[in-house]
């Protein structure tokens, strides 16, 4: 599928490049006196862009959903009812509705993807104990390394027996009695 700065191929992995953001800080707040203001990117220099490799699943995520609904006509993949940008109110709402038929009951009152971010820190977090390099993790979020390890490396829900069986299994060869043989 072709869309602008995206590839997005049939099978594997994909990207997207990053030009430009949008972030809403309401009318009062922006230069242009409209919800959101187009900015460059957070931290870098006017122009520089950044690629963003899209997993697998996401490309065909992201592929289906356009077959499906089309664009916005600036090539948005996510726009509201009449085209324009999805509101923080709009994501919020829905967020919290679904969080709440995702979770089981006990986890509705814990902070456990309590704000649509927390996908951001999730998403790191689990890069980071799949064992991915942090420098590539880091790149990929747009974040330096140490920005990435004090701010987004977080321990995630029910990865306490994983890493207990990954100490085990590092540990076991010197559980064993040694070879007398050897």
């Amino acid at each position: 599928m072709v869309l602008p700065d995206c590839r997005l191929p049939r099978t594997g992995w994909g990207r997207v490049i990053v030009h430009r953001i949008l972030p809403q800080a309401g009318k009062r707040w922006t230069d242009t006196g409209q919800y959101h203001d187009e900015r460059g990117l957070k931290n870098r220099p006017p122009g520089e862009t950044r690629v963003v490799p899209l997993p697998p699943n996401l490309v065909a995520l992201w592929c289906e959903h356009v077959a499906t609904s089309g664009t916005a006509d600036d090539g948005r993949l996510y726009f509201s009812e009449r085209g324009g940008i999805i509101n923080y109110t709009t994501y919020h709402r829905v967020w919290h509705e679904t969080r709440d038929l995702a979770l089981p009951p006990a986890l509705t009152s814990t902070p456990l993807a309590k704000r649509p971010y927390d996908l951001r820190h999730s998403a790191l977090s689990t890069r980071l104990c799949a064992g991915a390099d942090p420098a590539e993790v880091a790149q990929r979020a747009g974040n330096s390394v140490e920005v990435l390890l004090s701010r987004y490396a977080k321990c995630l829900y029910d990865r306490q027996s994983i890493n207990n069986r990954r100490i085990e299994g590092l540990l076991s060869p010197y559980d064993q009695p040694p070879d007398p043989d050897q």
